[in-house]
């Protein structure tokens, strides 16, 4: 990465060789890794002094755990996906891992290809992949490339903190917005304010959307559930800040979590259509794999009075199973219990005037895109003859 990206005192160190996998479960026998002094800039996250009970930062006294970023050149950016349940075709994901450490994340998995734990390692062992707007450039120049919207941080969050410091997402927003390609930003960040200048500009031309997610209203159940993400509150005022600036922004209210944070359902959808949301989606908890253990260890820990019950409910609507991962059904759930949930949110949301995301999708723009110009690849016998002169 050149060094003018980042002035000296500002710029991050990365590991360019992982160490040895700390094996572990951040979520409760390993508290520490909560990131309880993890030492960055004043960021605006929305976690004043008081908000949550100091939930999930460690006691006073604990010691430190650092995250760690590691260096990655990828060899592709672009993901497609064959999935029937969601509303894009294309992805892209410049982190691996997450520092918002939510305990019910469905991409934990995927620290385990790597050889990491999907617990401790998923949330403090961040993966960068330092050349994702090179690599961009290339995929959206290539011949084959069909302009289409692109999701981004859809498995990671895109602005989880170490993007502070890093800016890949934004040089990618920056590609994007140079050809012209449509492009939906999911996060549950408020940084995504920062590229609100790109991301303005590009929803004049139809270009682009935001979804915030929000999982609970409850302050203390978050700091918890989703310790290192922005306050549910300061997530309402990102969905207002965004409306205001002409993008249009939906709620994605992912997971829904029975007896936790299913009650605030409706209470949410109102408080974003308040904001200025203008679409809402939902998802029922998924607990694939790893994800499952971890999720079960938190419940009992945080919630041991219905702990039982939220499981019971759970298999209710997996046909009898933790997880089912069918489609048509994995999103949100089957049975009596899951089409209540359904009934609520569509009755709220067609209430609260509350627009379908797949319709903001299908509503983007792809024709004005402007394909990139790569710069001329030297060839093979002319890199030959330079190195002939000497």
């Amino acid at each position: 990465m050149p060094d003018q990206d980042f002035p000296e005192d500002s710029r991050p160190v990365l590991i360019h060789r992982p160490l040895s996998a700390r094996k572990g479960r951040g979520a409760v026998t390993n508290l520490q890794g909560r990131y309880e002094t993890t030492v960055r800039e004043e960021f605006d996250d929305g976690w004043g002094e008081g908000e949550g009970e100091g939930e999930g930062e460690g006691e006073a006294g604990a010691a430190a755990f650092k995250t760690e970023v590691f260096e990655e050149q990828a060899r592709r950016i672009l993901t497609r996906n064959a999935s029937p349940d969601v509303p894009f075709d294309v992805s892209l994901n410049p982190y691996r891992g997450c520092e918002h450490g939510c305990i019910y994340c469905f991409a934990r998995p995927t620290h385990s290809y790597l050889g990491l734990s999907p617990g401790l390692d998923f949330e403090s062992r961040i993966y960068a992949k330092l050349n994702a707007p090179e690599l961009l450039r290339r995929e959206l120049a290539a011949p084959s490339w069909v302009p289409e919207s692109i999701a981004l941080g859809v498995n990671t969050d895109a602005y989880q903190p170490c993007e502070r410091e890093l800016g890949l997402t934004r040089r990618v927003l920056e590609v994007l917005h140079a050809c012209g390609n449509p492009v939906v930003a999911i996060t549950k960040s408020a940084l995504i304010e920062r590229d609100i200048d790109l991301l303005a500009d590009m929803a004049s031309r139809k270009q682009a959307m935001a979804a915030v997610t929000i999982t609970t209203l409850d302050p203390a159940i978050a700091r918890t559930l989703e310790p290192r993400a922005a306050a549910p509150a300061r997530r309402l005022r990102t969905i207002r800040t965004l409306a205001e600036a002409g993008i249009p922004v939906g709620v994605s209210i992912a997971p829904v979590i029975p007896f936790i944070t299913e009650p605030d359902l409706e209470r949410i959808l109102a408080a974003a259509a308040d904001a200025g949301a203008a679409a809402a989606s939902y998802i029922v908890l998924r607990l694939p794999w790893e994800v499952n253990p971890l999720f079960v260890q938190w419940l009992e820990a945080h919630f041991p009075d219905r702990a039982q019950r939220v499981m019971n409910r759970v298999r209710e609507m997996r046909g009898g199973k933790d997880y089912d991962a069918s489609f048509g059904k994995r999103m949100h759930g089957e049975g009596v219990w899951a089409d209540l949930i359904r009934q609520r949110f569509d009755k709220a949301a067609a209430r609260l005037g509350l627009g379908s995301r797949s319709r903001g999708y299908a509503a983007l723009d792809a024709s004005r895109f402007v394909r990139p110009q790569l710069p001329p690849a030297r060839s093979a016998r002319a890199a030959k003859g330079q190195f002939e002169l000497f």
